[in-house]
């Protein structure tokens, strides 16, 4: 870990207006960014409708199906973290991603539900490697002092994208025919495949240019650290936590506003553009106050306590006229929202700054593995507890996400009696 500087950097990660990237690495990682998160937002609204509606599969196994194939991308992050570090996160991360190109691109040959449980494993264990890898990537091509700004940067972006790569999903969407599915479908490999080259070509930062020039006679570092690094462990699984708020949009509030409120379906879709919107305006901002350890900290009990407020919010809207559960519902959201971008920040940052930099591929993919357990435990969570219970669900949900936050403090600490977290890169 690289040691943490005691003032803020003065440089920022853009300039005319926080629109343009000042930095080559960044700038081609926007490139990047914008066009895959172009193909995943065509292909997110019709993806297992596709699945059920032009191949035939019922819904059921449609779903067990995906589940499965989560429970492969999970245990492939860190295997690829490992490999990032021992060939190269640029070259290890381009395979992973033009792999899920291609492997995605086999959706248009299932007829089975056999061949459709083969791609879907194969492309989303690729698929969430590659999320995994990105980390380690970005670790080596960022600027150390700008690295969390950046992430948010592009975190904006993938929202900005989405949104526009959905305007064009929801027409095909409306199409409903095969030929419409599978151009979708082709598109989003596209944003895989194309993708890879730029990220092979991504430049090295000046701190991962250094490292690159120890001498062979420099202390290794351990490479398999990561995986009994209790700390580092913990304050993954605390973010985990946190990171389940992600399925609350996907999977909880929908399920909610139609189950549980009087407010109209459409109240879901609005939420999620309230998000999209406030995500891309705050992040950068939010991530720039979280860039250190210490604020980092407090991003993330904020967090949990900000998540907390929003479950409970969202727990009165049941009962309410259709007008007052909408505006509970924005309420809560909104609130969420600064929930959102604080804990995304903290934890970008914590994840960074507690690891070896010596061995960033692996952490980076212990870390990623944590997110994606969290999400694949997220909508099984909502569902058992605010779906099922309402209020008294909300509640325990509440207070889950609050010790959450709070627990990573602590966490922290004991992190920081480790005396080789900061040694240099």
């Amino acid at each position: 870990m690289t040691t943490t500087p005691t003032t803020p950097p003065k440089e920022q990660v853009t300039r005319a207006g926080g629109l343009l990237p000042t930095d080559a690495a960044l700038r081609r990682a926007t490139v990047l960014t914008a066009f895959n998160s172009l193909g995943n937002g065509l292909y997110f609204p019709l993806g297992v409708l596709y699945f059920t509606r032009i191949v035939g599969l019922d819904a059921t196994a449609v779903g067990v199906g995906l589940t499965i194939a989560g429970l492969f991308g999970v245990a492939a992050g860190i295997p690829a973290g490992r490999a990032a570090d021992r060939w190269g996160a640029r070259q290890v991360g381009s395979l992973l991603w033009g792999g899920t190109g291609v492997a995605m691109a086999t959706y248009t040959l299932v007829h089975s539900y056999a061949a459709f449980l083969a791609a879907v494993i194969v492309s989303t264990a690729l698929q969430m490697a590659s999320r995994s890898v990105l980390g380690a990537v970005y670790a080596d091509v960022l600027p150390a002092a700008t690295r969390v700004e950046a992430r948010a940067y592009l975190r904006m972006i993938t929202n900005v994208g989405m949104g526009v790569g959905g305007v064009f999903g929801a027409v095909a969407l409306q199409l409903d025919t095969r030929g419409a599915y599978v151009t979708v479908i082709l598109l989003n490999c596209l944003s895989f495949a194309a993708p890879a080259l730029l990220l092979r070509g991504l430049p090295l930062a000046p701190h991962a240019l250094e490292r690159d020039r120890l001498p062979e006679d420099a202390p290794a570092a351990d490479r398999w650290r990561a995986v009994r690094d209790l700390p580092f462990l913990t304050v993954t699984v605390l973010n985990a936590v946190l990171v389940m708020q992600y399925t609350l949009n996907d999977v909880g509030l929908p399920l909610w506003i139609v189950e549980r409120t009087d407010a109209p379906r459409w109240t879901a879709a609005m939420l999620m553009i309230v998000n999209c919107v406030l995500v891309a305006l705050l992040q950068v901002r939010v991530a720039r106050s979280a860039s250190r350890v210490p604020s980092a900290v407090r991003a993330m009990g904020w967090a949990g306590l900000l998540l907390a407020v929003a479950c409970a919010v969202y727990a009165l809207s049941a009962g309410l006229s259709p007008v007052w559960a909408v505006l509970a519902l924005t309420v809560g959201a909104v609130v969420q929202v600064f929930s959102e971008v604080l804990m995304a920040a903290g934890g970008w940052t914590l994840g960074y700054e507690l690891a070896d930099s010596r061995a960033h591929g692996v952490y980076q993919g212990v870390f990623g593995a944590g997110m994606s357990a969290g999400m694949m435990a997220g909508p099984a969570l909502v569902t058992v507890t605010a779906i099922q219970h309402g209020t008294a669900g909300w509640a325990v949900l509440g207070v889950l996400f609050a010790v959450a936050g709070l627990a990573v403090a602590p966490a922290v600490r004991w992190a920081s009696k480790d005396t080789w977290r900061g040694e240099p890169a």
